[in-house]
């Protein structure tokens, strides 16, 4: 049996892995929790003797095939459950991902099917992220960050990076939503900060939201 704790310490290891591409250090995942490097410590302990991932002191932790299919049945349902609170409860984006992380925990696979099946097998959750298929297929993307994308390409808002209520607040503020089009006009040297069209509105962004930002080019 798999503890709730357990199961967030594998989807902070699958998320840092994916960005790193590779072994993640205690250190770095005791930094995303906001705890203690000990307590991470003796935590991989116990998830490397469920065979949840491999893990040797000074060399970092890597999910198993086993640990790597429990984070993505856990993503599955926190994403689902976001695309739930939105279409069906009229939910923010900005409002869904407290409430999710508590409902992700649930162990019935049986209700996470029909709740797939209930909102037309959904590929994506509210935020652009893509939905791992019960067996653990996830769609790859050709997104970027635009901060990448060149002056004078247009591009479609496809996800974000930083999914927290601040920066989905900011970007509803200016009313750049999935699916509009943005067109970088220019690109400052100094500071990396652009000027964008966002539909027909012209705006100038900061390095960090471009950072945060993934689109495709169109």
């Amino acid at each position: 049996m798999i503890t709730l704790s357990e199961e967030n310490y594998l989807k902070t290891i699958y998320h840092l892995e994916n960005q790193q591409g590779s072994a993640v250090s205690t250190n770095a995942i005791a930094e995303k929790i906001e705890t203690k490097a000990s307590s991470v410590t003796d935590m991989v302990k116990k998830l490397a003797d469920k065979d949840f991932i491999n893990y040797k002191k000074y060399q970092g932790v890597s999910l198993t095939k086993k640990g790597k299919n429990t984070a993505l049945n856990i993503i599955r349902k926190h994403r689902l459950w976001e695309v739930f609170l939105v279409d069906k409860l009229n939910f923010s984006w900005d409002e869904v991902h407290d409430v999710a992380e508590q409902l992700e925990h649930i162990k019935s696979p049986k209700l996470i099917d029909e709740l797939d099946a209930f909102l037309e097998f959904p590929t994506h959750d509210p935020h652009g992220d893509p939905i791992p298929d019960k067996d653990g297929v996830i769609s790859k993307s050709d997104k970027i960050k635009l901060s990448k994308a060149q002056i004078n390409t247009k591009c479609k808002f496809v996800g974000v990076n930083d999914s927290s209520s601040e920066f989905l607040k900011y970007l509803d503020k200016h009313q750049i939503a999935l699916g509009c089009e943005i067109t970088v006009i220019a690109k400052e040297s100094f500071d990396d900060s652009m000027t964008v069209l966002v539909e027909d509105k012209k705006l100038s962004i900061s390095k960090t939201v471009s950072n945060n930002l993934f689109v495709k080019t169109i």
